[in-house]
């Protein structure tokens, strides 16, 4: 089997492309025919050895934790054949064939692309389990930070969707104007020192930025507003002063508010996936490599060349 192996934590040149066994699924697991292979920027996080403390990998491993495919083995026979995506068994992702368990498995349903549906793993889930958390609102104002990510304009596109005014937070033209594009009412360049002087107090902040941008997106938040951090594009998660957050009224939220349970994540894919097909929104993709070519997707998300998703096509 064709895959991408890291055998010691480094940068994307420790992606190597192996032949590898077969993985084996085990009881209420399925095995997967690889097509596309979603690709984030903590792939890259835990490649270069951060993060272990939340994720105990060790290399050699194959990493990519989400995958769009056809069913080639089940317990259930009636499985077998099936389009569907899911989060991966042991961040196995960038490979032929893949584990996944039943409970986070959903079918792509007619209408929906299999990269579409890879596209939508990730970012699609913790959309949708942040949405419970704080629902947008009409005729709120959202500022999205990190907007031209694969996160970030889903965000835009929900939100416009629920009738907020958006304002999208990007770095240059390209991404800009991939956000307007998304629906957002405005977009501005967080790379110039005064961005949040255009940007009127939002109610609610998605900040998947993080560093720096993040904490001027959290000085700008309206007094009773929402705060969400669940992004480190720019290095790090921002961490908001809790006395100045009681002062002000906010409520501020984190990546942790987007955790669910296996069953969860399956019953979110599945609604998410229904609801791209019905033509809702749908993932901006940007790049499809080779599986072969792992390396250079990371360096894409790294160097924040990309606009949009990133994917591997198996």
């Amino acid at each position: 089997m064709r895959a991408i192996q890291i055998a010691t934590f480094g940068g994307p040149e420790v992606l190597a492309p192996a032949d590898l066994p077969e993985p084996v699924a085990g009881p209420g697991e399925v095995l997967v025919q690889t097509a596309f292979a979603d690709v984030i920027l903590l792939d890259a996080r835990l490649r270069s050895g951060a993060g272990r403390d939340y994720f105990p990998i060790r290399p050699p491993y194959v990493p990519g934790g989400a995958v769009a495919g056809t069913v080639v083995a089940a317990e259930d026979p009636a499985l077998i054949g099936r389009p569907v995506g899911g989060r991966t068994k042991n961040f196995a992702g960038y490979a032929e064939k893949a584990v996944i368990d039943t409970a986070m498995l959903a079918e792509i349903p007619p209408g929906l692309a299999t990269r579409d549906a890879a596209a939508l793993l990730h970012d699609g889930v913790t959309a949708y389990a942040l949405m419970s958390k704080v629902s947008f609102r009409a005729n709120e104002t959202v500022l999205i930070t990190a907007a031209a990510g694969g996160l970030g304009i889903l965000f835009v596109q929900l939100a416009k969707a629920a009738g907020a005014r958006v304002i999208g937070a990007a770095r240059g033209d390209a991404k800009l104007e991939m956000v307007r594009k998304g629906g957002a009412d405005l977009a501005v360049d967080y790379s110039e020192a005064d961005w949040t002087d255009g940007v009127s107090r939002p109610d609610l902040v998605l900040d998947g930025a993080g560093g720096a941008y993040g904490q001027a997106a959290f000085s700008v938040v309206a007094d009773g507003g929402r705060f969400v951090g669940y992004g480190t594009a720019a290095g790090s998660f921002t961490l908001p002063d809790p006395a100045d957050a009681q002062r002000r009224g906010l409520h501020v939220m984190g990546i942790q508010d987007a955790q669910v349970t296996p069953e969860q994540s399956g019953q979110l894919t599945r609604q998410m996936f229904a609801d791209a097909a019905a033509g809702r929104f749908a993932p901006v993709i940007d790049r499809v490599y080779p599986l072969e070519k792992a390396s250079e997707a990371h360096t894409a998300l790294e160097q924040r060349t990309n606009v949009g998703k990133v994917l591997l096509k198996i």
